[in-house]
């Protein structure tokens, strides 16, 4: 099961494409996927487990790379 978190509201149609072994959870530090569209993440604490950022949108400003 790879678990995500969504940091801003993401389109029920965005959501859907993830099949069945994705599970969405609001607990940030348990993420291994991290789904972002406008949130700044550079003051975040970021989880060991975390494997992946997507941003919905262009740029990455609001992503600490």
């Amino acid at each position: 099961m790879f678990k995500y978190a969504c940091l801003n509201p993401i389109s029920k149609e965005g959501i859907l494409k993830f099949g069945p072994e994705f599970e969405k959870t609001e607990n940030v530090s348990e993420a291994q996927g991290l789904l972002v569209r406008s949130a700044s993440m550079h003051e975040m604490e970021l989880g060991e487990n975390l494997l992946a950022v997507a941003r919905a949108g262009a740029g990455v400003n609001n992503i600490p790379l």
